[in-house]
């Protein structure tokens, strides 16, 4: 188990990390700049090759990352210019570039981690279908926050929070996200809308990790009615955008609710937690597997947009007080950041990783 575990494992934050850097190297070549190396993980070189532009593509020991380091670049981070190289090659190296092309370049990543999603999901939707249940209600559980708003078996649901709701799916997903607070519920009932104000109640329990989530929980449950709609290239093209878009809302939400204190950290996970997730995808077959690629690539492609120096959203910060002053910030102000991003990043993944051990030492107590 161990060893299907690490290369699903390996397979999903490969492929995601593949993406981001693809991103950047296209943008890259496309601009002009001269790529000297393409790595998936860090550290020690396992194996690789130089094309014949002079790239070095390798994969390294350790599979927590990757980068494409540029000429120019005095590190995998970009974060320094090595002034010999740009000296030597002006026209092909990175720091030389106009600052939109940098610009360009850096945004790339993430934006490629968007459009592999959307491309994903579209793909799916077109060759499998979108799984699709209808919003009705099946049951309503007994003493739930639904039975005391007064909701009944058959109502189905129009809008929640002035979304107009298709599937049940979104009901669920909507619930999730109203840890605190009360949502406005408008439902179908014989021919005539009917509207009610319904606050979830929050429902401890303990996951199979050992994790303790309190859950926001309507009480209502399907009809059961699930079909899988194929679509055609243009409504599968939407509606994976609308899906992707709707992840990157959600997160920001789930985010802002963390920072709130109103829902927990410990849906943050660690490389532990990815094995894991992508383990349980494997065991349910390619399609889950895929599917889970390009929700984490969604979430990755997030990340990196944080303006946080170090990521790429960082480097875009510096870039915009770049184009905004007319030359870019001193060296002094960018390595000052340059640590606060080091630190933050540090500290993200040492609080992941802990949540991740977390678990297993709850687990083993057990």
């Amino acid at each position: 188990m161990a060893l299907y575990q690490t290369l699903a494992f390996l397979f999903v934050l490969s492929g995601v990390v593949f993406v981001h850097e693809m991103g950047h190297f296209l943008v890259a070549r496309w601009c002009g700049v001269k790529v000297l190396a393409f790595s998936i993980g860090f550290g020690r070189e396992l194996f690789g090759w130089v094309d014949k532009h002079g790239t070095r593509w390798k994969l390294c020991l350790i599979p927590l990352g990757g980068y494409v380091r540029m000429l120019g670049d005095a590190d995998a981070a970009s974060a320094r210019p090595d002034a010999k190289a740009v000296e030597h090659d002006p026209r092909h190296a990175f720091p030389t570039q106009p600052v939109l092309s940098r610009m360009a370049i850096v945004a790339a990543g993430p934006g490629a981690n968007m459009l592999f999603a959307i491309v994903v999901y579209a793909a799916l939707f077109m060759t499998v279908g979108q799984p699709t249940t209808r919003p009705v209600i099946g049951a309503v559980l007994p003493h739930s926050a639904a039975e005391d708003a007064g909701l009944k078996t058959g109502d189905r649901f129009v809008e929640i929070d002035g979304q107009k709701v298709t599937r049940f799916e979104q009901v669920r997903q909507m619930t999730q996200l109203a840890i605190d607070r009360t949502m406005n519920v408008t439902v179908d009932r014989g021919g005539r809308h009917v509207t009610f104000d319904i606050r979830p109640r929050i429902v401890e329990r303990t996951d199979r990790f050992g994790d303790v989530e309190r859950t926001p929980l309507m009480g209502v449950t399907s009809s059961g009615e699930t079909m899988l709609e194929r679509q055609g290239p243009f409504t599968a093209l939407s509606s994976a955008t609308k899906m992707t878009g709707g992840i990157v809302r959600d997160t920001f939400v789930a985010i802002g609710q963390m920072i709130r204190g109103v829902r927990g950290s410990s849906d943050i996970g660690g490389p532990i937690r990815i094995a894991e997730v992508s383990a349980d995808a494997a065991a349910s077959g390619v399609l889950s597997l895929i599917t889970l690629m390009a929700f984490l690539s969604v979430n990755l492609g997030l990340i990196n947009m944080l303006p946080i120096p170090l990521l790429d959203g960082g480097h875009l910060l510096f870039y915009a007080f770049e184009v905004v002053r007319g030359r870019p910030l001193p060296e002094r102000v960018q390595d000052i950041g340059l640590k606060i991003g080091v630190g933050l990043v540090g500290a993200l993944m040492i609080f992941a990783t802990w949540n991740d051990i977390s678990r297993y030492i709850v687990r083993w107590l057990s």
